[in-house]
């Protein structure tokens, strides 16, 4: 069974497509001794950290950090597309998730590390190749010794307009090896 192509855009040759990307050896924060998250965060920040190599898979880069916020930007493409013609709902959710995780990190002391545990996500409005830049986040609404919750929206970073929302539970425990 041939099932049928959609015709190349305008200007357009060819079909095949090709996305190439590096990334830096990434930084465990465990070994990057005894700062805080929010400290971590803006040495990420200042380039004295590689982003994560998700980052740069995906299109998307931390912009801001403060204590109990996190905000991530990226750029929606023609890479992130599913079957139905818009951007995976799954670039949406890491973007939340993102956001959500580092603003609870901004949040722990040294020695200290969370891990998602639950991830709740809304998605409200398609998202496709041709969207403006996309602006995710994050905010710590409890932070515990032990949990840590929190709620991060995605909008149109020019606009304004509501993509996505989501809220999370992390876990928060001591790193190993740390006093």
């Amino acid at each position: 069974m041939t099932l049928p192509t959609s015709p190349p855009a305008a200007g357009d040759t060819t079909s095949t497509r090709s996305r190439t990307h590096t990334w830096e050896l990434p930084t465990s924060y465990a070994d990057a001794g005894s700062r805080s998250g929010l400290e971590l965060l803006r040495l990420g920040l200042e380039g004295h950290f590689p982003q994560a190599p998700i980052c740069g898979t995906l299109g998307f880069r931390l912009v801001e950090a403060d204590k109990g916020r996190a905000v991530f930007e990226g750029e929606p493409g023609e890479h992130l597309l599913n079957p139905m013609g818009t951007v995976h709902g799954g670039f949406l959710a890491t973007l939340l998730d993102s956001a959500l995780g580092s603003a609870v990190m901004t949040t722990l002391p040294p020695g200290r590390a969370y891990a998602t545990i639950q991830l709740g996500v809304n998605l409200v409005r398609p998202v496709y190749a041709d969207t403006q830049s996309l602006r995710s986040e994050g905010a710590v609404i409890h932070a515990g010794r032990t949990t840590a919750t929190a709620e991060a929206r995605v909008v149109g970073a020019i606009d304004g307009k509501l993509y996505a929302h989501a809220t999370t539970t992390c876990a928060v425990f001591t790193l190993p090896g740390a006093a």
